[in-house]
C-alpha cells in the first residue's frame, strides 16, 4: 500500500531540535539576505558587526519548527514525485540566534486530489527550557501519482480572489544561479534541487528552487516592507506553491494591505505565479 491512510490523526512523541548562530546566518544567506548589497541586512547575515545585534529571519521557523511526524509514517512512494504544496507558520515572538525547541507533530489529513495526494502535517514547537510556545507550522506535501484512491478532496485553503486594485507594495529580489546549492545547506538535501538527472526523472529540465527558499525570499520582502524589518511584528504567513521557481529567477512579491493583514503573491520574471493565495499577519 503506497500511502498509510490510517496515519491521519496520529501524533508523534516530542522531538528536540537545536540551532546555533551559524545556522541562522546560513539560512539568511540561503534566502538571499545581503546578496544584492552586503552592507544591508547585517543583523541577519553577521553576528559581530559593531552596534548591530544578530536577528533571525522569522521564516527560519519553517525549518526549525518542522518535523515531529516522519515521512515513513505516510507510507511508501517515489520521492521523485514529491513536491512542497503549501506552507504556513505562526511565530510567537522573535526567534533567538541560539535555541532549542521540542516539537510535536501530527498528520492532519491525506487528501485525494486526483492527479496526486496532498498530505497535510501540523507541528507545534515549545522552548525546550521554559515550555513557552515558540511557533506552529503547517505543511502540505503533494505526491504526484498517488491520487485516485477515493478519499476526500479536503478543504480549500484559498482565501478568495485578490483585491481588485493595484498592489500597495511590489518588491523584486533576484536569486542566484547557485541559490538552491546554498539553501540546501540548511538541511533540505533533496536532489531535486541539485542533481540534473534526478530533476529530469521528476519531470523538470533542470533542478528547481526549494519551495521554502521561495517562501523565505517572500518572507524577507514582507518583513522589510510591512514590519519595518522588525521580527517582533511578524505574526503569521501562509501560502500555496503553485509552480516551481528556478535558481537565477527574479522573484517579485505583490502585496495588498488591509489593516494588520496583507494578501500577497510571488511571481517570476516570466510572469509565472510561484507562491499564491498568500496571507500575512503582522502588527
Amino acid at each position: 500500500m503506497p500511502l498509510n491512510l490510517d496515519a491521519v490523526g496520529a501524533s508523534s512523541q516530542p522531538s528536540e531540535h537545536s540551532w546555533t548562530s551559524s545556522d541562522c546566518l546560513l539560512y539568511a544567506l540561503g534566502v538571499g539576505a545581503g546578496s544584492t548589497d552586503a552592507a544591508e541586512e547585517l543583523e541577519y547575515t553577521t553576528e559581530n558587526s559593531a552596534g548591530v545585534p544578530q536577528r533571525v529571519l522569522p521564516t527560519f521557523a519553517a525549518i526549525v519548527g518542522a518535523g515531529g511526524s516522519s515521512r515513513s509514517a505516510i507510507g511508501t512512494f517515489d520521492p521523485a514525485m514529491l513536491l512542497h504544496g503549501e506552507q504556513g507558520i505562526e511565530v510567537h515572538g522573535p526567534i533567538p540566534p541560539e535555541g532549542s525547541v521540542r516539537t510535536t507533530g501530527s498528520i492532519a489529513g491525506i487528501y485525494d486530489k486526483g492527479s496526486g495526494a496532498l498530505v497535510v502535517t501540523e507541528s507545534t514547537s515549545v522552548d525546550a527550557g521554559t515550555g513557552q510556545l515558540r511557533f506552529r507550522t503547517t505543511s502540505g506535501l503533494f505526491i504526484r501519482g498517488e491520487g485516485g484512491f477515493g478519499g476526500e478532496r479536503g478543504p480549500s485553503s484559498a482565501p478568495g480572489p485578490f483585491p481588485a486594485r493595484r498592489p500597495d507594495h511590489v518588491v523584486a529580489y533576484p536569486t542566484r544561479a547557485d541559490q538552491a546549492l546554498l539553501y540546501r545547506l540548511s538541511g533540505d538535501r533533496n536532489p531535486l534541487h541539485s542533481d540534473p538527472a534526478f530533476a529530469r526523472r521528476s519531470g523538470f529540465d533542470r533542478p528547481i528552487l526549494h519551495g521554502l527558499c521561495t517562501y523565505g525570499f517572500t518572507g524577507r520582502a514582507l518583513l522589510h516592507t510591512l514590519c519595518s524589518s522588525d521580527p517582533a511584528r511578524f505574526r503569521a504567513m501562509r501560502g500555496r506553491f503553485s509552480r516551481p521557481a528556478y535558481p537565477g529567477d527574479t522573484l517579485t512579491v505583490s502585496m495588498w494591505v488591509e489593516g494588520a493583514t496583507a494578501r500577497f503573491r510571488t511571481e517570476t520574471q516570466r510572469g509565472e505565479t510561484v507562491l499564491d493565495a498568500g496571507v500575512f499577519e503582522f502588527s
